[in-house]
């Protein structure tokens, strides 16, 4: 019993990390992708405010490439008022306190990519 507990519980790290360490590429897509593609400059974050530093970045043009080829889908973990009131157009909405018993629901073949804010 102890054994499924803690394979729950670190299922449950795994998910949070993802979705810590997409945040930030995410804010990103959101804006290019609501804004028509309206190019502006990144903000450059210095290295010590990234949260779990250990997490693989992607770049913007990497991540919106894989979505638009059909590689990757856009899993938004925001409450749904958020979702309704702006979302990445075809971006799943799975809140993010729904999200472990609602992981069916996200492709397994696809680069998954979260967000949140």
């Amino acid at each position: 019993m102890a054994a499924k507990k803690t394979k729950n519980n670190q299922s449950g790290t795994a998910i949070g990390i993802m979705v810590v360490g997409a945040m930030i590429l995410v804010i990103a897509v959101v804006l290019i992708l609501t804004q028509g593609g309206a190019s502006q400059p990144a903000a450059q974050v210095p290295a010590e405010d990234i949260p779990y530093p250990a997490v693989d970045r992607v770049s913007l043009e990497d991540a919106k490439a894989a979505y638009d080829q059909g590689e990757a889908v856009f899993v938004d973990v925001r409450s749904v008022d958020s979702y309704q009131a702006a979302h990445v157009t075809g971006a799943l909405s799975i809140p993010l306190a729904e999200l472990e018993g609602r992981l069916a629901e996200i492709p397994q073949d696809k680069w998954i990519i979260t967000y949140c804010t």
